[in-house]
């Protein structure tokens, strides 16, 4: 039996709640992708989650939470990265710290380590699905690990659709790549995911930022090498497209014409939005996909990032 497909009204928030509050799974909407949401404090919960995504336990989730104030209780926060949080919560930014003794999120979803993977969704209806719970919820992409990522609920369906129990329909998600995600227990910041927010922007909030991260080890999502992956190969920077190679373009920068274009005007905030669900649709029809050129500026970084892991070469 396939999941129902419901606009996010009350009544529906309503259903989504009591379903989660029971052990339940169910798609919700963020700004960034759609999430695969579960009671982040129910073991058995987060077990199925791992379950249905053929995740590995090793990756730990981001935990969903309504409120600057909610995520206070769960983690450590210093007063830089509460500045970060004022800032930019609620929206696409995951920040990692140091888990209270108060913290309800359980170990499995924490991947047994110490640390917390804390976020604030901005979008209506993952805020509204929020507040009518009392727990924090995982939300991981609703696809199958280190495929790609959904922007709509029918990829939800196509991919989840009978292994989970809802899905909320919010939309096309106006993000499109998933949160930044920043380390934010030491003196300095730690930039461990591209996302729309800029390293220039969180640099101007709190200086000093720097990359890290460990592959073998990650202490948030999206670290794994290999990750966002379509069936299809994926050639990247291309100037020549190859016959049978279907082009993912941006703007004019090829003088071959594009099969989709990610944004004909060039503008990089339109691309983000497009570039799972135009990789999707591409991978549906071609077995070799070749990427047009992407600048490295502002959001160009975050989409050349996933782009890089899609093709494993990051």
């Amino acid at each position: 039996m396939t999941a129902p497909i419901l606009p996010p009204d009350a009544a529906s928030i309503r259903k989504a709640a009591d379903l989660l509050a029971g052990g339940g799974l169910v798609a919700m909407p963020t700004e960034t992708v759609y999430g695969l949401a579960g009671d982040a404090t129910n073991p058995k919960a987060v077990a199925r989650i791992y379950e249905v995504k053929e995740r590995p336990v090793f990756n730990p989730l981001i935990a969903h939470v309504a409120s600057g104030e909610a995520a206070f209780t769960q983690g450590a926060f210093s007063p830089q990265a509460m500045r970060l949080a004022k800032v930019f919560w609620p929206g696409p930014l995951t920040l990692v710290v140091n888990a209270t003794s108060t913290t309800t999120v359980c170990d499995l979803a924490r991947a047994g380590l110490d640390t917390l993977a804390l976020r604030v969704p901005a979008h209506k209806a993952a805020r509204a699905l929020l507040q009518a719970l009392s727990t924090p919820l995982v939300a991981p992409s609703a696809n199958p690990s280190g495929r790609i990522s959904p922007t709509r609920a029918n990829h939800v369906a196509a991919d989840l659709g009978k292994k989970i129990d809802l899905i909320l329909d919010g939309g096309p998600c106006s993000e499109g790549i998933e949160s930044t995600v920043i380390d934010a227990r030491g003196e300095t910041p730690v930039l461990l995911r591209q996302g729309t927010i800029t390293p220039d922007a969180i640099d101007a909030v709190w200086p000093g930022l720097a990359e890290g991260g460990d592959e073998g080890r990650p202490v948030s999502p999206g670290q794994l090498l290999r990750h966002y992956a379509p069936d299809a190969s994926l050639r990247l920077n291309v100037e020549t497209v190859e016959p049978g190679e279907a082009l993912l373009g941006f703007g004019t920068s090829s003088s071959h014409k594009a099969t989709l274009n990610l944004s004909p005007s060039g503008d990089l905030a339109e691309a983000a939005a497009n570039l799972f669900a135009m990789m999707r649709q591409l991978d549906g029809t071609h077995e070799r996909i070749a990427v047009a050129p992407i600048p490295m500026e502002g959001l160009g970084a975050a989409i050349n990032d996933r782009l890089a892991r899609a093709a494993n070469q990051g």
